[in-house]
């Protein structure tokens, strides 16, 4: 079954990303991790590892746990009874562990469909100069999300299956500057069940997000994600979201404007419905809180 084979594909990457790190070869490790003196690799080219909703290029570091609570208020024209959406809100808690500074995972709930939700995620490539020229980041990530609500179609014929979906991005990031950063993510989101037959099982979407640094503690960031035409309902949008990156010690505040009410990726990039031309979106935050649980005995 082709749900079995989106798992298949889950384990895989992860048994991919263990046996990459566990190489010995001298040669594989300088030529992935540039163990020459002079090679400069390219760091912060997020300032966490999200954008938005979606994934940065960013890693969480080896040994490290970033807790990561997220927000979704109700619509800005809602107007004041609502308090322009702050009384309706949806929360999304994550846990991101880096096993090692290439390899992270993360489990994490939502208020939204009652969904759970965990990734993998392993960087690829690193964007370096010097004797290793590499001109870009790249990482692959994968996760599945779970929805547990009982007000989801209660069809007897809606099996646990049904509720399971699975996503695949790759991250192509580049810092072109101290204060400018650019990543594409081509996505596959595929979904076991879809309520019309012009719907399509599997949805191929493109992210584009980006980062103008303002000071050394803040940034502005944006994200677009664009769905290839004919295979969502014609409700469904695309996620736009713009917001604003503070750093404060050991924390990281993300206080953004979208048009999405869901945190995961089967919800912002194939059930969106606000339109921001009809003041149709919504005020969230992403609050990061970092801890290290072990220093790691070798860095990547």
């Amino acid at each position: 079954m082709r749900n079995k084979l989106y798992a298949s594909l889950l384990v895989v990457a992860l048994l991919i990303s263990v046996k990459s790190y566990s190489q010995s070869d001298s040669s594989l490790i300088a030529m992935l991790d540039g163990s020459a003196q002079d090679v400069d690799y390219t760091y912060a080219t997020f300032k966490t590892n999200r954008i938005i909703n979606l994934h940065s290029i960013e890693n969480t570091a080896a040994g490290v746990l970033d807790v990561k609570i997220s927000h979704r208020f109700g619509l800005i024209n809602q107007g004041l009874y609502d308090i322009f959406g702050l009384d309706a809100a949806q929360m999304h808690l994550n846990f991101d562990l880096g096993l090692t500074d290439r390899l992270a995972i993360g489990v994490g709930r939502t208020s939204l469909d009652k969904a759970y939700n965990g990734f993998v995620k392993y960087k690829i490539l690193k964007q370096s100069t010097g004797s290793k020229n590499m001109p870009v980041s790249v990482s692959f990530a994968a996760g599945t999300v779970i929805k547990t609500s009982r007000s989801l179609d209660p069809d007897p014929g809606n099996t646990f299956w049904y509720r399971v979906y699975y996503d695949f991005g790759l991250l192509i990031a580049r810092k072109f500057s101290e204060n400018f950063s650019l990543q594409v993510t081509p996505t596959l989101v595929h979904r076991n069940l879809v309520r019309t037959a012009e719907e399509k099982n599997d949805v191929f979407a493109i992210g584009v997000g980006a980062r103008q640094k303002l000071t050394r503690r803040m940034s502005i960031n944006a994200e677009y994600i664009y769905v290839l035409p004919g295979q969502l309902a014609p409700d469904k949008l695309n996620s736009l979201s713009v917001g604003l990156d503070i750093e404060t010690g050991g924390h990281v505040f993300q206080l953004h404007f979208t048009n999405s009410q869901g945190m995961n990726e089967n919800a912002f990039i194939t059930e969106t419905i606000n339109r921001w031309d009809k003041f149709e979106f919504r005020f969230g935050f992403n609050l990061s809180r970092v801890f290290t649980l072990w220093e790691p005995a070798i860095r990547d």
